[in-house]
Formats: structure tokens, C-alpha cells, sequence
């Protein structure tokens, strides 16, 4: 790897949200010029918060972090903000820069054409789909041709198209990239190494190599830590009994146990403090709603975005399709086409009810999982959030479900608002399965979720016994659910 000097550095860096939220402690790391790097950990852990670190957004409450001169740095979003929904694409890319640029039209044209995305200058941000604003989301960084690139999930709501020309995109692109995703495969094309952020030590660990030899590594020296550990308890075990002998002999003997003692005291201290592995969420089912029965969904038409043409795209094109889909109970549909055509607005459709031909039954609770969370209260708590869903308002049940979902006491009384966006999703799930919905509808519920979580959330919606609607670009993950029709748009 012919990597350039050191161009960015943490030093002795040390940063909470209060006592109660420690992030980092005393971390020291070194990003070199033209590294292509990874950013692992936990779900909350605080990847996030690192990039704003960088970035500027945060000051460290103790330590320096060094930056070379004039080191321009962009970041590639999660999610973009609600107050710039309404804004055009125009207004969207000026935003991404401190002073006016006047020539910005041809700017945006190229850097739209590098994430192949076709767009007029003046369509609202609200407009776009969920993919297509995750391409939007990366080309507001690619524009200010930054030193450092930071991309935060950048692969969620992108289609397997859109995947392989990031990826593309960022195996020949010759400046510093460190990247936060869940993708491994996406991964593993092009990073170099990987900055570990442990939960609980709340240090970073830097380690060299592509992402899968890495994740192998730290694995293999985890067992490695645990079958020494396991032979030192032994030893320690061994020690402490001979010492327990020997102190009842009296005499000489009580100096030789006190000697055991102390070298039992020093194995334990030597013992390696092994890396607790991320937990993972419990297993769980969403109950379907009791009193429903029949045809809980019904669709006679569907109307998407007509991509045949960019000229189409540009005019905001629409047509409609005559389909005939009836859900009962225990069927699934699976809802599938490329980024753009309009399945997030379908869904939407569906939820409220306003999509013409369509009937949901009468009294039919429909739970409905927003890839943007839309859905969500951001200034509810946690508490408030969970408690708006139920039926019964019963404490235990409400935080039993939130246990599952490894929310914890502190989180409660947290704003959903300032939760991470893995966290957010965890709250979603929760919301499902205390609402008891006949009808579920579900946007990309992989996105920003700890891959650890993912056949637990797959094994839930598999066996969901209401009628269900999924959209879901991650095929390792639909093959895990069951889906009896599938509806493609084109």
C-alpha cells in the first residue's frame, strides 16, 4: 500500500455526552493520505460522532486532534435533513459550500452523471426517492472534491446497480476515504484497513488489511485471548488450593501459601481483558392483530415513475398498471424495482390509504417501518414514542419489549431525535411488535441496523402471521423471509 503522510490525528482524544454517555477515552489514531479505511463498531458506539469529530462539528472534551493545512474534508450523510426537503437540487448543492458558486450548474451535472443519477436542477429534495436521496446524499460530498471523504452507510437504499458504481467510483478514486457500513462485500472491494471502536473501552483499534481478512483476524485472536485466559484460570485455580494447604500446615508453610496468594493475585491481573462481543437483539415476534380475518390488502392499480427515458425522468413522467394483489393473513409480498420508480411513494400510498382501487380492511391496524423514520416522533422520548403504540398501556410489557431491542433505562428518557440511526431503527422494531399490526409495511428495514441484528429481524418478519408488503434491496436478507408473490415495477 503506498500510502502518503499522516494527514489527519487524534491525539490522547477523549469525548462524552455527559457522564452517563462516554464516547471515547484517551484514543490515539492516524488516518495517512490515500488511505481507504473502515470505521467498525456497535450500533450507538459513536462512529458517527468520530466523523464530526473530524469534521470540526465536535471539540473534544480533553486531547487534540491535528489536521494538516488546508485539509478539506466532506461528508456523505446518513440521511438528509427534513428543513431541506423543500429546497431544489440547486439550492441543495449550494448549501454544501461556505460562499456562493455562481458556475455551479455544469458542477452539478457532472457529479451527478459520477453517481448516475438524472435529475432536474429545480425538483424538490422531497421528490426523490430514498435511493436516489442516498445518491444525492454522496454527490453533496463528491462535489467539494475534499481530501477526506466520509461515508455514513452510503450503500442504504441503493440497488445493486447503484452499489456497484459507488463501488467503482471509490476504487479509483485517489484520495482519502474512511467509510461507516454494515455492506460487507461493499467493503471489502476497496478498503485497506479497518479503525475499530470498541463499545466498551471506548478506544479505536487500527488494523491493516481488506475488511474480511480483518474481521478473520480479530476473531482468531479473540478465541486466542480466551484459551489463554482459560489456562491461567486453571493455573490460578491451582495456586489458591495449594495456598488453602499449605496455610493450614502453619508455621513455614503460611509464608510459602502467602507467596501462592500473591503469584494467583498477579495471574489475574495478567489475564487479557478480552473485547466483549456486540450483543445482539433478542429473537421476537410482531403479533398480529386478533380481530381480523379476510382480505386485509387489496390493489387494482399502482402507479410508479416512468425511467424509460432521461427525458422522461427529467418530465417527472408517470404510469399507472393494472395488478391484482389480494393479502390475507400470512401473505407476503415482496415489492421490487430499480431506485426511482416510485416504491417508497407506493408504500406510502398504501399506509395512508390514498392509492386508487386500493382497500385496506375495515379496522386493520397498519404497522408501518419508514426508511427514514418519518414515521417517528423526534422530540417524543424514547418512553413516550413505545407507549404511543400500545393498546394497553402495561409498563412491564412496554419495557420488557424495549429490553429485547437493547434499549436501555438511560435511553428512555433520551429524544428519539438524538439517537443514532441504527438506534432509531431498533425503536422502530420495537413500535411494530407493541402495536400488534394486521398489516405490515416495511421500507428497507435493514438500513443502518448492526449486521449482527439482521437474521433475528429476518426470522420475525418470516414468521409475521398478518399480511406484509416489503421493500428490500439486500437479497441475503429477503431470502431469509418468506414471501409468497412478488410485485416488480418496471
Amino acid at each position: 500500500m503506498n500510502w502518503g503522510e499522516s494527514i489527519l490525528s487524534f491525539q490522547e482524544v477523549s469525548f462524552d455526552f455527559g457522564h452517563k454517555k462516554p464516547i471515547l477515552d484517551e484514543v490515539d489514531l492516524s488516518i495517512r493520505r490515500g488511505a481507504k479505511l473502515t470505521l467498525m463498531g456497535q450500533n450507538g458506539a459513536g462512529k458517527s460522532t468520530i466523523f464530526k469529530l473530524i469534521t470540526g462539528g465536535y471539540e473534544p472534551v480533553e486531547g487534540t486532534i491535528v489536521r494538516a493545512k488546508g485539509l478539506s474534508i466532506a461528508t456523505a450523510r446518513q440521511v438528509i435533513p427534513r428543513e431541506e426537503m423543500e429546497v431544489t437540487v440547486t439550492e441543495f448543492f449550494q448549501k454544501c459550500f461556505k460562499e456562493t458558486v455562481y458556475d455551479i450548474a455544469p458542477r452539478i451535472d457532472a457529479v451527478l452523471e459520477v453517481v448516475n443519477l438524472h435529475a432536474a436542477h429545480d425538483k424538490k429534495i422531497k421528490d426523490f426517492s430514498g435511493g436516489q436521496q442516498a445518491r444525492l446524499l454522496l454527490a453533496s460530498a463528491l462535489i467539494q472534491k475534499p481530501d477526506v471523504l466520509l461515508l455514513d452507510e452510503p450503500t442504504n437504499n441503493l440497488d445493486k446497480a447503484g452499489i456497484e458504481h459507488l463501488t467503482h467510483f471509490l476504487v479509483d478514486y485517489k484520495k482519502t476515504v474512511l467509510v461507516i457500513s454494515h455492506d460487507a462485500d461493499f467493503l471489502n472491494a476497496f478498503t485497506q484497513g479497518v479503525l475499530y471502536l470498541d463499545v466498551h473501552t471506548r478506544k479505536v483499534e487500527q488494523y491493516m488489511g481488506n475488511y474480511k481478512d480483518v474481521v478473520k483476524d480479530i476473531s482468531v485472536r479473540i478465541e486466542k485471548e480466551r484459551r489463554q485466559n482459560a489456562q491461567m484460570l486453571k493455573t490460578i485455580q491451582s495456586k489458591k488450593e495449594k495456598a488453602n494447604v499449605f496455610a493450614h500446615k502453619g508455621g513455614g508453610m503460611r509464608l510459602v501459601a502467602k507467596r501462592m496468594r500473591s503469584a494467583a493475585q498477579d495471574a489475574e491481573e495478567s489475564m487479557v481483558d478480552i473485547r466483549r462481543e456486540d450483543k445482539t437483539i433478542r429473537d421476537f415476534t410482531i403479533p398480529v392483530q386478533e380481530d381480523v380475518g379476510g382480505i386485509i390488502l387489496q390493489l387494482k392499480s399502482v402507479t410508479t415513475m416512468d425511467l424509460s427515458t432521461p427525458e422522461a425522468i427529467k418530465q417527472h413522467k408517470l404510469k399507472t398498471k393494472k395488478v391484482k394483489i389480494e393479502l390475507k393473513k400470512n401473505n407476503h409480498l415482496l415489492l421490487s424495482g430499480p431506485n426511482g420508480i416510485g416504491k417508497t411513494t407506493l408504500l406510502e400510498s398504501i399506509a395512508n390509504g390514498e392509492l386508487e382501487g386500493e382497500t385496506i380492511g375495515e379496522g386493520v391496524r397498519v404497522g408501518y417501518y419508514r426508511q427514514d423514520f418519518s414515521t417517528l416522533n423526534f422530540e417524543d422520548t424514547v418512553y413516550e414514542s413505545l407507549e404511543a403504540v400500545m393498546q394497553e398501556k402495561k409498563e412491564h410489557d412496554l419495557r420488557s419489549c424495549a429490553a429485547g431491542f437493547l434499549i436501555t433505562a438511560d435511553m428512555m428518557h433520551t429524544k428519539v431525535g438524538a439517537l443514532s440511526e441504527g438506534q432509531k431503527g431498533l425503536v422502530a422494531f420495537a413500535r411494530l411488535v407493541l402495536q400488534k399490526p394486521g398489516l405490515l409495511i416495511l421500507d428497507e428495514p435493514t438500513n443502518h441496523i448492526n449486521f449482527r441484528h439482521i437474521p433475528v429481524i429476518a426470522k420475525a418478519l418470516h414468521d409475521y402471521k398478518g399480511a406484509m408488503v416489503l421493500v428490500s434491496h439486500v437479497p441475503e436478507f429477503v431470502k431469509q423471509v418468506k414471501i409468497d408473490d412478488e410485485l416488480k415495477l418496471k
